[in-house]
């Protein structure tokens, strides 16, 4: 079965109370402070919209970070200029819903994040995420990302490297 998927900044007019991931804490996210985040810029939320049905398949949400150089690999850093911290870009939550998982909305969620990234106006060294669990870990892992070496739920992926992965 195909379906096809538009992304776009959440809105008011996004049915938000049909979401379940199957995680209570991004179910919540979703449905109750989301939009609270992006009226108050701490952070921007995008969704992806069943074409067909208009239900929201997946989100994910965005806001400004760094990352302290001296938390990277060596072979990370070694054509980097030696600032104490890199701009970065969080993925600060990424969530599919139990009715689309396995069906690469969690992988277009992560390509649309790298394009919003590529195109800001500040520049950033690299996407991060802080995975939930082992599994997540994984799942980011196979997408490119890379665990920072003290926190091994927290990944990383070079905007540069990304490029290469995904065009």
């Amino acid at each position: 079965m195909t379906f096809a998927v538009i992304i776009e900044p959440l809105g008011g007019s996004h049915d938000r109370k049909a979401f379940s991931c199957g995680v209570p804490a991004l179910d919540r996210y979703i449905r109750e402070q989301a939009s609270q985040d992006v009226k108050r810029r701490v952070g921007n939320c995008f969704v992806a919209v069943d074409r067909d049905g208009g239900a929201i398949a997946g989100y994910y949400t965005l806001a400004a970070s760094s990352i302290p150089i001296a938390s990277l690999p060596d072979e990370q850093t070694k054509h980097l200029p030696r600032y104490p911290v890199l701009p970065a870009i969080l993925v600060g939550r990424l969530a599919v819903d139990a009715r689309y998982q396995r069906r690469r909305v969690g992988s277009a969620l992560i390509v649309d994040a790298l394009r919003c990234s590529v195109s800001a106006a500040p520049a950033a060294f690299a996407l991060i995420i802080d995975a939930k669990d082992d599994q997540a870990v994984a799942y980011y892992r196979r997408h490119g990302f890379t665990s920072f070496q003290s926190r091994p739920l927290s990944l990383f992926l070079p905007i540069a490297t990304a490029l290469k992965l995904f065009g």
